[in-house]
């Protein structure tokens, strides 16, 4: 809820529902998936977000606000989970099949910590991290900066020992895209995008969202000149 350049942005209304509904509900639909947790700083402005996260279906665990890397830890002893798909809040059209690609390639082979962003591909907007357990609580244990606190997984990129992959698209024509949510041209953005999303909003995947930027470039527009 603190956001200095969009306050309550998780909140705002997006299609008739929160932005978080629609980031649970496509984090719920990857496949592999288990359990979908909000992890929440532990200050009082954030309260207002656990019965919107918790009307979702996610489960709710909160921590320090700054040192987000033990809130991450934090939550995945809370679910009990062997692996951890990280996926911020402000990105209302992740992709669920991005999401699975990232998590199978993390699972089938055997890493540590697989990214779609090193180096990146896909807009802005569809980042998802997938890493063990086991990398998780190291970098909690060995991460000493600020940065690697806040940012949650530098260490896993950047440390000696962690196996890596990365998932891709074929090229990067894409990558300048901004598909995230931090200022209100973003909102701006999102609304006039998923007007054009065929069916249900909230089920259009990167296929059909590419399809509409590429056919109305006024909508990338409206936030293009963000970074």
């Amino acid at each position: 809820m603190g956001s200095s350049r969009l306050p309550g942005k998780v909140l705002a209304d997006l299609c008739g529902r929160p932005v978080l509904h629609h980031v649970v509900e496509r984090a719920a639909a990857i496949a592999g998936v288990d359990v979908v947790c909000c992890a929440l700083p532990d200050l009082d402005r954030d309260d207002a977000i656990v019965p919107v996260a918790e009307a979702a279906g996610a489960v709710v665990v909160r921590g320090s606000e700054q040192d987000v890397l033990s809130r991450y830890a934090l939550a995945a002893r809370a679910c009990d989970a062997d692996t951890v798909l990280r996926i911020t809040a402000d990105c209302p059209v992740l992709d669920p099949e991005v999401g699975g690609e990232v998590l199978a390639a993390c699972l089938q082979g055997g890493l540590d910590y697989v990214a779609n962003t090193a180096p990146r591909s896909w807009p802005k907007g569809l980042d998802v991290d997938a890493f063990s357990r086991e990398a998780l609580e190291r970098a909690d244990r060995e991460a000493t900066t600020a940065y690697e606190r806040e940012h949650v997984t530098p260490h896993m990129r950047e440390a000696a020992g962690y196996r890596r992959g990365n998932v891709a698209l074929p090229s990067d024509e894409c990558a300048s895209w901004r598909w995230t949510l931090d200022y209100p041209e973003d909102l701006a953005f999102f609304r006039r995008l998923l007007a054009h999303a065929p069916g249900r909003p909230e089920a259009a995947r990167f296929a059909d969202l590419r399809r509409i930027v590429e056919a109305h470039p006024e909508i990338a527009a409206i936030n293009a000149h963000l970074s």
